[in-house]
Formats: C-alpha cells, sequence, structure tokens
C-alpha cells in the first residue's frame, strides 16, 4: 500500500535538491499535489487485477467461436520506468471468444489496470494479450499499442514526432496468419 505522507516527503526532498523554493507560491502544496495524482493515476493499476476489473463474465453466445471481438481505441496514459516520464496513446485489443465474454468496458478497465504502473509499453500489450487469455479462457488474443513516448520525444534525440507501435498475441493470433490479417483488416492498418 503506498505511503502518502513518505511520497509527499520525497516530492519535497526532490524539490529541495533541486534549488528550487518551497516558499514559493506556486511549489507550497506542489508535494501533496504530485502524491494525489501518482497514487490516483499513474500508480492505482497495482492495487488491481485482471479478474478483477473484468469483474463479470458472461456465456460466448452460440456460434461466436473464431469470430473477433476487436475494441479500438482505447485511450490510455501511463508512466515509464526507465526516466518516470509519461507516455499516451491507443490500444487496440481482440479476442476471440471461448467458453466467456466480457462487457466491452471492461476491455478498457484491463488496459488502465497495467497502464496505471511502471512499465514499459511493450510489456503493457503482453499483459493485456495474456491476461484476456487467461481469464476468459479464450483462444487468440491481440493488444496492439500506438503510443507518444515522452522519453523519446522531449529527451535526448528529440523525436516530437516519433510514435512507437507495440504488439502482442497470445494463442491462435500469434500462430494463425489469416486471423491476424484480418484482425489488421478490421483495425484498418495496412499489414
Amino acid at each position: 500500500m503506498p505511503d502518502a505522507a513518505a511520497m509527499a516527503n520525497a516530492v519535497r526532498d526532490f524539490l529541495r535538491a533541486a534549488g528550487l523554493p518551497l516558499t514559493d507560491e506556486n511549489l507550497v502544496n506542489t508535494p501533496d499535489r504530485v502524491t494525489q495524482a501518482w497514487m490516483s493515476e499513474f500508480l492505482d493499476g497495482y492495487q488491481r487485477t485482471p479478474e478483477e476489473v473484468l469483474g463479470k463474465t458472461y456465456p460466448a453466445p452460440p456460434h461466436s467461436a473464431g469470430e473477433l471481438v476487436v475494441v479500438t481505441d482505447l485511450r490510455f496514459h501511463s508512466m515509464c520506468p526507465h526516466h518516470l516520464l509519461p507516455f499516451e496513446g491507443r490500444a487496440h485489443v481482440a479476442y476471440v471468444p471461448g467458453k466467456r465474454v466480457v462487457g466491452f468496458g471492461r476491455m478498457a478497465a484491463l488496459v488502465d489496470c497495467f497502464a496505471h504502473r511502471l512499465i514499459l509499453q511493450e510489456e503493457l500489450a503482453r499483459q493485456v494479450a495474456s491476461s484476456l487469455a487467461r481469464v476468459l479462457g479464450s483462444p487468440a488474443t491481440a493488444c496492439i499499442i500506438e503510443a507518444k513516448q515522452s522519453c523519446l520525444r522531449l529527451r535526448g534525440d528529440q523525436q516530437r514526432d516519433a510514435i512507437t507501435h507495440s504488439e502482442a498475441y497470445e494463442g491462435r493470433l500469434r500462430k494463425d496468419g489469416a486471423l491476424r490479417r484480418e484482425l489488421w483488416a478490421r483495425l484498418g492498418m495496412p499489414r
């Protein structure tokens, strides 16, 4: 469980070590604001499990075996563990129902469950795809992510227009080229 007081003290120490005047009107409450933002928007994913966020599952509709369920353009934000800089983007999530399905909104919640942790973009895609496979017993899952990485856009070479892409596939979507091409066609992306 996060220690809010210790987090606020750490932010205060950071600002002090950076030589900033903590009496500045704009900085007086910054440690508490930063702590609240991190606890409720960047690290709250550690407090949830995929099973919890996917919630209630439902019997798969008859004759749905082999048919893709796709939800696109799920907006998310996350934090890179290397420099603690944000990245944001869109996730496209797909699965083939096994015996159970889940509400569409729960797929967005699954993305946020992992995005609200210190996580690499590649691992975010992998965790979403593998959790769908495991929790729903799906024979085929995918998570495709397009993101704007602050580490790449603001640091070093400062590639301000760079978009990063990560893909993760489980089961049949990992092996079946035709099914994967169908997914990419539904996403409207060349592949």
